[in-house]
């Protein structure tokens, strides 16, 4: 037998005994008793109580006053003149002290009675309060026997279930689907009704009963149709987004493979062709074939990495690896494409920092080519400068520019796959994933990559990467320039920021001035006579030889003149005794190259073993390579921002006739348009560049009454839509990138001779 049946059988046999009656108490006004005696009151609750007091303490009265009166009379008669009377006064005394104590317990009684009454009356208002809350939200509220059948149920069960009462039915026998939940004693329950099932979240609690003694279950159950539906409409989501997720991941994996197969054969066999003999025209076009290559590898690197990020496969893979030729060798690559615009990359490397750290190399020189080439990317000015140290536990890069700056609208998105910062006019080429890409890694890893910036100041990325000193170098470099005192003459920037504070690092005394008066009244000071090394920037370097050179502070032989160069300069310069140089150094700056120059045991710069980026050459004289008929004769004004593409059009335009004029964003467009000389033929202008909308420019050159240009417009973007809202804009013709050479040819003379 269970236990709540043997419960039932104990409460069974004790309310037995009790009397079957029972009366529900009335509260009165004022707390006055109701007709009811205390006694039945107390009966009608349900606890046992003696015959009522009054009557017994009525009969012991009259028993010891009729007793005493029959005392008082025999004594009387028996001549017992003095004790008779005092037997009755005892007799009745007695009486009054039973009196009074019976009327003390029919006080506490009543009291007793109206208690009970305050209860039973504020249990009852809460049952009805708590009911009309249940009937009020459409709770279904149910008492159950523990055989299942229904008790009692509020309106609300009633009207769901239809004319048929409950009363005496199981919840199965009205059609009640119980579907067990994760808790105990919770169900959902699936009800039908005329407008559709309805499901409800069913809670059992088992008590007794107050009013027949019996374990009962009261159950409590609210509508949560919508709920359920959207939980499961979630999880259908959930379901897709996972499948769609992971069907998007091969697809990017299985196109980034197949890309590069192709890719590699592009690449090596332009390396072959490279090592023959070529004409200064065939160099020129084999350098923007490589150069279209490493892009596209960089993209199908980062769709790689992207997809398997995203399916969740992404491991790393830490080994002992020096990380100062780590960073050199990214500074390096990316030099060369900041010395074309003009800015400079300097960077500093603590001394905390160890030789050899425990890290996965290959990842961490992805985060920071990713980040770095970012930064070179936007700043058209100033430059970028890198400082990396340790911080509990993690190897901290920061990576400040002088760019134009995020808002916090573009900070918040900028580590999203696909979305590039800034207005339309500031964005540049790329696909923008290798930010979001640096960021998840790093995230893998257990690092962070965080942004600090302001619109107009520029921005300042922090790389935080796990990494721990091995036992091969759990110091830094050390001291190896103690006694080193260097004269630094080189403008202020990021490059000579990092080299200063790379000798006062390496235990070296360096003083830094960008200006003449500053180096001559540095010169004429007792601080001078102690140098032992004068570090000249090539920049400053005919100033340096025209006012300080001969001065005695920098013309004393024990002195060491050092030439600091870009690379791109080294080839076309001899740098040497010749010119009172005793050593030179290249920007930026090797730490190692840089100790066994200023310690005299190295003349030059080892061969550098990072890519040059494989930049084009500088422009030099075309030589023609074939006969190319031409076709006409004209100005035509190309504007084209990516650098191979604008070469490949200009080379066949010319080659056919035409002189070119090139631009590289929409407002040197619109400028070039409003010279005085002689205006273009056609306009060739690419859809996506700086300064501008190119559907806005598109209409501005067709409706512009005192040159009315055919345009023809070259796109990326193979959408028939965007062709036919080109064509609406005005534009002459749309091709689609790379475009036939052919067919541009055939649409600049289709368009000259339709406007002639």
């Amino acid at each position: 037998m269970s236990e709540p049946a043997k419960l039932q059988r104990r409460l069974r046999a004790e309310f037995a005994q009790e009397p079957q009656q029972r009366q529900g108490p009335h509260r009165q006004q004022g707390g006055a008793a109701g007709a009811a005696s205390p006694v039945s009151t107390l009966r009608a609750s349900g606890k046992k109580v003696p015959a009522d007091p009054a009557i017994l303490t009525g009969i012991i009265i009259g028993v010891a006053v009729l007793s005493a009166g029959l005392v008082l009379v025999a004594g009387l008669l028996g001549g017992f003149y003095a004790a008779a009377p005092a037997l009755a006064v005892a007799g009745i005394a007695s009486a009054l002290i039973v009196l009074r104590g019976g009327l003390k317990a029919e006080r506490r009684l009543r009291g007793h009675a109206e208690d009970h009454r305050d209860r039973t009356w504020e249990q009852d208002e809460t049952a009805a309060v708590t009911a009309a809350i249940h009937d009020m939200l459409r709770d279904i509220v149910v008492v159950r026997s523990l055989d299942g059948r229904i008790l009692r149920a509020n309106a609300v069960l009633r009207d769901l279930v239809g004319p048929v009462d409950p009363t005496g039915l199981t919840c199965a026998q009205l059609g009640l689907e119980f579907r067990a939940r994760e808790l105990p004693h919770r169900h959902d329950v699936e009800i039908a009704t005329p407008d559709g099932a309805r499901i409800y979240a069913w809670h059992d609690i088992t008590m007794r009963d107050h009013a027949a003694g019996d374990l009962v279950v009261h159950s409590i159950a609210r509508d949560v149709t919508e709920e359920r539906r959207a939980e499961q409409e979630r999880e259908l989501a959930r379901r897709r987004a996972e499948i769609a997720s992971e069907a998007k991941s091969q697809l990017l994996a299985t196109v980034s493979h197949e890309i590069r197969t192709p890719l590699s054969g592009i690449l090596g066999m332009s390396h072959l062709i490279g090592q023959t003999r070529l004409t200064a025209e065939q160099k020129n076009y084999l350098a923007g074939i490589r150069q279209s290559g490493h892009a596209l590898v960089q993209l199908v690197d980062d769709l790689l990495d992207f997809a398997t990020i995203e399916a969740g496969r992404f491991q790393l893979r830490p080994s002992e690896e020096p990380f100062r030729p780590l960073l050199e060798g990214v500074v390096e690559m990316l030099s060369p494409r900041a010395h074309e615009k003009g800015i400079e990359i300097g960077s500093f490397v603590s001394a905390e920092v160890p030789t050899v750290m425990l890290l996965d190399g290959p990842r961490l020189r992805q985060v920071l080519y990713n980040v770095l080439g970012n930064a070179v990317k936007f700043t058209q000015s100033g430059g970028v400068f890198l400082e990396t140290t340790v911080e509990a536990g993690h190897l901290v890069v920061r990576v400040a520019d002088t760019g134009p700056g995020m808002s916090a609208e573009d900070q918040a998105r900028i580590f999203d796959a696909f979305e590039q910062a800034g207005a339309l006019t500031q964005r540049r080429g790329g696909a923008g994933l290798g930010l979001a890409i640096s960021a998840r890694i790093l995230r893998e890893a257990g690092g962070a990559l965080t942004l600090s910036s302001q619109p107009g100041r520029g921005s300042v990325f922090t790389i935080r990467m796990p990494a721990a000193p091995t036992t091969a170098a759990m110091t830094g470099q050390g001291v190896p320039l103690r006694g080193s005192r260097v004269f630094l003459y080189a403008p202020d920037g990021p490059a000579a920021r990092a080299l200063q504070r790379t000798i006062e690092t390496l235990g070296g005394n360096c003083r830094h001035l960008a200006d003449l008066a500053g180096a001559l009244a540095f010169a004429q000071g007792a601080a001078a006579g102690e140098l032992t090394d004068v570090i000249v920037d090539n920049r400053l370097s005919a100033e340096f030889r025209r006012e300080l050179a001969e001065l005695p502070a920098f013309a004393d032989r024990r002195v060491r003149r050092i030439y600091l160069v870009n690379p791109e300069e080294r080839t076309g310069r001899a740098i040497g005794n010749g010119e009172g140089y005793d050593a030179w150094l290249i920007r930026p700056l090797r730490e190692r190259s840089l100790v066994e120059v200023l310690r005299g045991r190295m003349k030059g710069i080892e061969i550098r073993d990072a890519i040059n980026d494989n930049r084009p050459p500088p422009d030099e004289p075309c030589a023609e390579v074939g006969p190319v008929p031409s076709v006409g004769s004209g100005r035509i004004l190309l504007a084209e921002d990516d650098p191979v593409n604008a070469m490949l059009t200009r080379s066949v335009l010319a080659r056919a006739g035409f002189e070119v004029s090139l631009v590289e964003d929409f407002p040197a467009l619109l400028r070039a348009l409003d010279q005085p000389e002689a205006p273009p033929v056609v306009v060739i202008t690419d859809l996506r560049m700086p300064g501008g909308d190119g559907h806005a420019v598109v209409r501005r050159l067709v409706g512009d009454d005192r040159h009315r240009l055919p345009v023809i417009v070259l796109t990326a973007e193979a959408s028939p839509e965007l062709s036919a809202e080109l064509i609406a804009c005005g534009a002459a013709a749309v091709l689609l990138k790379p475009a036939d050479l052919q067919v541009l040819l055939g649409e600049v003379s289709r368009l000259i001779a339709v406007h002639s």
